[in-house]
């Protein structure tokens, strides 16, 4: 009888996770965003993506903390800060991740999500939420949302001016 490898089980765990997590966020992100700031404008509609994705990103980091299962990977790259090994780039991987919270902060601001944002910058894992971490969540949260906002707002102008130019 074979023996199941246990990395293809997390394998197959962080495939699920992050597909999962990526159509939701896709959906999310070029869907319904620009819908409701299509329909609501850039300030009523940045309110109440705002208000959404407070939702979405808070049930996902109750649901990740409630599952205490790593589907993302974020639990397995917050180890690399800890790295000691011999390797070059382990040790400098390392001490980036370690000097410059700011910037990863403001970088994961941008690029995902305050689910993500939180759950990567907290101390420890599967471990509510603090002080220091609802102020990391709802910095966030504000960021994300303002870039999304903004972007959104001039996709949709610039598709409207192009519109408008082609028919006219």
């Amino acid at each position: 009888m074979l023996k199941r490898k246990p990395y293809i089980g997390r394998m197959a765990e962080l495939s699920l996770g992050l597909t999962v997590n990526q159509l939701i966020v896709w959906a999310f992100n070029f869907f319904l965003y620009p819908f409701i700031i299509y329909k609501l404008g850039v300030l009523k509609g940045g309110v109440v993506m705002t208000f959404l994705s407070f939702m979405a990103c808070i049930f996902t980091l109750k649901f990740y903390d409630w599952s205490k299962r790593d589907w993302l990977g974020i639990e397995t790259i917050k180890r690399v800060k800890g790295y000691a090994g011999n390797k070059v780039i382990g040790r400098v991987t390392s001490w980036i991740m370690k000097k410059s919270e700011p910037v990863v902060f403001l970088f994961l601001s941008i690029k995902f999500d305050a689910f993500i944002t939180t759950a990567y910058l907290r101390k420890g894992s599967f471990n509510g939420m603090g002080q220091r971490e609802w102020m990391i969540f709802m910095g966030s949260l504000l960021i994300s949302n303002f870039y999304w906002t903004l972007a959104c707002y001039m996709g949709i102008t610039l598709v409207e001016y192009g519109w408008r130019t082609v028919t006219q």
